[in-house]
């Protein structure tokens, strides 16, 4: 049983850091980005579950969590744009609850590790759990921000966006080009190369985000076209 969900998930990984690749290097907005981020998302999702599957089967409570925590940030991310500027919905409402949730269970299994309750997963830093922890709950408090303004508009509704899809796109090359270096030629292996690569999408994130927030990128919508809900067709494009 565990073969061929193995199959699926690095099929699955590929595809995604393939697609991801695409979607970052097309032109934001474009009809080429959102195909290229539906690929992203539905290969995301797949990797991201069968990952927590095979966490579980395994013992690996850091691989169950860090599969559950990718799932919900590609899911709200792609969400964001799926949706009229300034409409929530119930999947919304679930999703802050299950992100509160993963954040206090993240948080909860790190201080049983700090305890010594239970021992941590071999390679895997003690802090692990605190930071991805601190992210859900970062993200779920963008969630009540987010219910409070009644939505999400222009500017922010993008880095909204971008921050999901980008960290979870990082949990996907961290995972394979510092976590799989096995599968690297040896003079490869702990190389500054493999670990640029991993916090590549970071980087690309920031860069992002810097040029969406603090520059004139981003074009609004047109009242013309403003009616279609889907990034990948809509006229909200950037550079």
């Amino acid at each position: 049983m565990r073969l061929p969900i193995l199959i699926l998930h690095i099929s699955a990984g590929v595809i995604g850091l393939l697609s991801g690749a695409a979607a970052l290097s097309f032109r934001k907005g474009s009809v080429r980005h959102g195909a290229a981020g539906n690929i992203f998302f539905v290969s995301m999702l797949t990797m991201a579950a069968t990952a927590a599957y095979l966490g579980f089967m395994k013992n690996r409570m850091d691989n169950v969590f860090g599969g559950i925590f990718t799932i919900y940030m590609i899911a709200t991310g792609w969400a964001t744009v799926r949706k009229r500027e300034g409409q929530t919905t119930k999947f919304d409402w679930a999703a802050l609850l299950f992100g509160l949730s993963m954040g206090v269970a993240l948080v909860a299994h790190g201080l049983r590790v700090v305890s010594g309750a239970i021992a941590s997963s071999p390679g895997v830093p003690i802090g692990m759990p605190f930071f991805l922890g601190g992210l859900a709950l970062l993200a779920a408090a963008g969630d009540i921000r987010m219910f409070i303004r009644g939505g999400v508009f222009g500017r922010q509704r993008v880095a909204r966006h971008l921050w999901r899809m980008c960290f979870g796109l990082f949990v996907a090359t961290g995972s394979f080009f510092l976590g799989q270096q096995q599968v690297f030629p040896v003079f490869l292996r702990g190389t500054n190369i493999l670990f640029f690569l991993a916090i590549l999408p970071l980087l690309l994130m920031i860069f992002w985000l810097i040029r969406i927030r603090f520059t004139k990128a981003y074009k609004r919508p047109s009242a013309k076209r403003s009616g279609t809900n889907d990034i990948g067709s809509s006229a909200t494009e950037y550079a």
